[in-house]
């Protein structure tokens, strides 16, 4: 993908598709839980568009010069229908980030920076003072992008999901630029 992905909010007749991506993006991960280790998880991956049913969450994708899904993720307004466990659920004047996820074949190609850039941005349009989002060890190519766009680990918002570490970040926003 030599030209940058458009980024824009999942249709309808995308959701499955985004669904599968997800699904295969998260159960080829090294180290992370398989669908029938977390079936409930799976489930809620697949179901991504569900998410369009919340009043301030919207799902995005990214797509290639050509038209092709190449990646999604879920960005929320009001971190109580951000549904982890832990306690960033009760965070207030803060957006959140989850279930960013890039087809294998278009990483490095700036998929994944672009989504994560465009939740950045609409918590800025909302005024939020930090953006909030989990990772885990198997996660390590995202861990490295959220690091590189300013995020830090908040110690505090880490938790366990069926014995798996989920590990929180922040990042401070600030109502310049």
């Amino acid at each position: 993908m030599s030209t940058p992905p458009k980024i824009r909010d999942v249709r309808p007749a995308e959701f499955d598709a985004l669904g599968r991506l997800m699904v295969e993006v998260y159960s080829s991960l090294d180290g992370f839980p398989k669908p029938a280790d977390q079936p409930r998880y799976y489930e809620m991956l697949a179901g991504i568009g569900r998410f369009t049913e919340k009043p301030s969450a919207r799902v995005l994708v990214a797509l290639s010069a050509e038209g092709n899904l190449v990646g999604g993720v879920v960005y929320f307004g009001d971190m109580a229908e951000y549904g982890s466990g832990g306690i960033a659920t009760s965070a207030t004047n803060a957006s959140g980030i989850r279930l960013l996820g890039v087809d294998p074949r278009f990483r490095n190609a700036g998929a994944g920076k672009a989504l994560a850039r465009a939740c950045i941005l609409l918590a800025k349009g909302k005024g939020h003072s930090q953006v909030i989002l989990h990772t885990t060890q198997a996660m390590r190519i995202a861990w490295g992008l959220y690091e590189r766009l300013g995020f830090t680990r908040s110690e505090d918002l880490d938790f366990s999901q069926q014995g798996l570490p989920v590990f929180g970040f922040r990042l401070g926003l600030t109502n310049d630029a």
